[in-house]
Formats: structure tokens, C-alpha cells, sequence
């Protein structure tokens, strides 16, 4: 049912229709994202637990990571239970205020989660190309400063954004073939202009993922003509192994961000379920995967998961 608000253009509630076409197969898919959300909630709580009570990881690059497993709840938390109403009860109905909550917790946790990998890129080029400066420029006042940048950069990126989509007036239908509100899902069903929101929804995808994987790549080029000027083969092993589980966070988060931008601007023919697909996996998947990937390549955090687990077993 369409109601709408008189006093403008937009309805008292949306109807988020899941994935259209794979309605039939509502009961398998429902099986991966609940266990996705349970890897992803164990995960993280476990990566917090362990960084948290372990004295010994209050360091610049664990703290980081307290942020990324923080922000990968969040990210999870606000998309994950929805979806799995929808595949469960076929229950879609969202008001719209909080429509515009999730899609603002969305994008701006997204913009924060590129934030932090930024910082954490900075963080690995002072560790192996300034080692002996590190403590004295990882500071806990810079990394409070950082953690508020990351914070702020997220919520004024996005705000205008939200901003923009409460002031169109929606007069086709309030249905919204997506999974979860994503931006320019919601705005596509609006009757007035829609200009303004592509425009400043490319801009910010540009400004967040252009700008940060830019960074990235500086201090990976940096990281490595330093590492290759090492003169042992162990040296330079050892240096690019304290890179490879920030490496593959950055493949696993950017690639399915790039394709579920590409695909929402230029991707016409692009199946819809596809399309759906590609989001949920853009949004799903780093947060389940992160703290996997830390655990297995960082020692320090594996030997305490493991000594934790045996002291619960009560092995020695």
C-alpha cells in the first residue's frame, strides 16, 4: 500500500523487495547470510575481546583493527537482520526515517571502513619505512586525531546525501527492488529530479574510493621500493608478510565496491538479481572475512584465540 506524507512527496514507509527473481530460492540464501552474520559477529567480537584484554596488543596497528572490527559490525548489524526478515517472513516493509537511518549508517560506516584502511596503509608504510621513528609518530594522541577524522569524513560525507533524498518527492511507487536502502536505489523511485543526488553519489565515490585507494597505492609503492632495498631474502620476506593481510582486506573491500559502483551508473544491462547480488556481497563479505584474515596472518592475535580457547577446554 502507497501512503504518502501530504505535506511532501514522500511515503509514511518503503517495501524492500528483496532480490526479484530468486524468490523461490529465498530458503537457500537465507542459509548463507545467517551464517554469515554469525562468522561476522564471532569474528569481530572475538577480534575486540582479544585486542581489548590482551595488554600486550595496545598497539597503533591493533587499535586500528579495533576500529575496522567496530565499524564492521556496525556495517553488518544495519543490513544483515533486514535481509534476513525479508528471506524468512518476506517482511519488507521499512519506514521511511528508518530508511534513511540505515542508508545513512550504510554509506557512512562504508566511507569510515576506506578511512581506516587508509590509516592502516600509513600505518605499515612508517612500520617497515621509518621502523626506528614508529612509536614516536604513532602517538595515542595521533590515533585519537585519526579515529575522529575517520568518524567525521564519514558522517559529513554522507549527510548531504540523506539530506538530498528527504527533499525529493516520490510519486511512482514505494517499492524498492533492493535488499537494504541503498542511495540510489531509493532516489531512482522519485518523480522529481534525481540530478543533484548522481551527481554528489558519484562525487563522493570518487572523493572516498578514488582518493583512498590512491593513498594506498602511494604508500604500497613506497612500502615496496623499501622492502626490495633490503638485502636479505628473509628481510624482505618477513617485511612484505606484515603487508599481506592489509593487502587482501584491500581486494576484498575496493573489488566489489568498484563493480556495484560501475554497475549502478553504467551497468544498464546488467541483470537486476546480479546487480543485488554484487551489493550484498560488497557489504557482506569484507566484514565476515576481515577478522578471518587477521586472526590466520597476525601471530600475536592467533596465539591469543588459541590460548583462550584451550584455557576454556581447560587444556594447559
Amino acid at each position: 500500500m502507497f501512503v504518502f506524507n501530504e505535506s511532501y512527496g514522500t511515503p509514511f514507509s518503503f517495501i524492500l523487495l528483496g532480490i526479484p527473481g530468486l524468490e523461490t530460492s529465498y530458503y537457500w540464501i537465507s542459509i548463507p547470510l545467517s551464517s554469515m552474520y554469525m562468522v561476522t559477529l564471532l569474528g569481530n567480537s572475538t577480534m575486540l575481546y582479544v585486542i581489548i584484554t590482551e595488554q600486550r596488543l595496545h598497539k597503533p596497528m591493533y587499535i586500528l583493527l579495533c576500529m575496522l572490527a567496530t565499524i564492521d559490525l556496525v556495517l553488518s548489524t544495519s543490513t544483515l537482520p533486514k535481509m534476513l526478515c525479508i528471506v524468512w517472513f518476506q517482511a519488507g516493509e521499512i519506514s521511511s526515517k528508518a530508511c534513511m537511518a540505515q542508508m545513512f549508517f550504510i554509506h557512512s560506516f562504508s566511507v569510515m571502513e576506506s578511512s581506516v584502511l587508509v590509516a592502516m596503509a600509513f600505518d605499515r608504510y612508517v612500520a617497515i619505512c621509518s621502523p626506528l621513528r614508529y612509536d614516536s609518530i604513532l602517538t595515542t594522541p595521533l590515533l585519537t586525531k585519526i579515529g575522529i577524522v575517520v568518524i567525521l569524513r564519514g558522517m559529513i560525507f554522507i549527510a548531504p546525501i540523506i539530506i538530498l533524498v528527504a527533499r525529493l518527492s516520490y510519486c511512482k511507487t514505494n517499492i524498492i527492488a533492493h535488499t537494504y536502502c541503498e542511495h540510489m536505489a531509493v532516489v531512482k523511485l522519485a518523480c522529481s529530479s534525481i540530478l543533484a543526488n548522481v551527481v554528489y553519489g558519484l562525487l563522493v565515490a570518487l572523493l572516498v574510493v578514488g582518493v583512498d585507494l590512491l593513498f594506498i597505492t602511494f604508500s604500497y609503492c613506497m612500502i615496496t621500493r623499501a622492502v626490495l632495498a633490503l638485502p636479505s631474502r628473509d628481510a624482505r620476506y618477513k617485511a612484505f608478510s606484515t603487508c599481506a593481510a592489509h593487502v587482501v582486506v584491500i581486494l576484498v573491500s575496493y573489488t566489489p565496491a568498484l563493480f556495484t559502483i560501475l554497475t549502478h551508473r553504467f551497468g544498464h544491462h546488467v541483470l537486476p538479481h546480479v546487480h543485488i547480488l554484487l551489493a550484498n556481497f560488497y557489504l557482506l563479505f569484507p566484514p565476515m572475512l576481515n577478522p578471518i584474515v587477521y586472526g590466520v596472518k597476525t601471530k600475536e592475535i592467533r596465539d591469543r584465540v588459541v590460548a583462550i580457547v584451550l584455557r576454556r577446554k581447560g587444556l594447559p
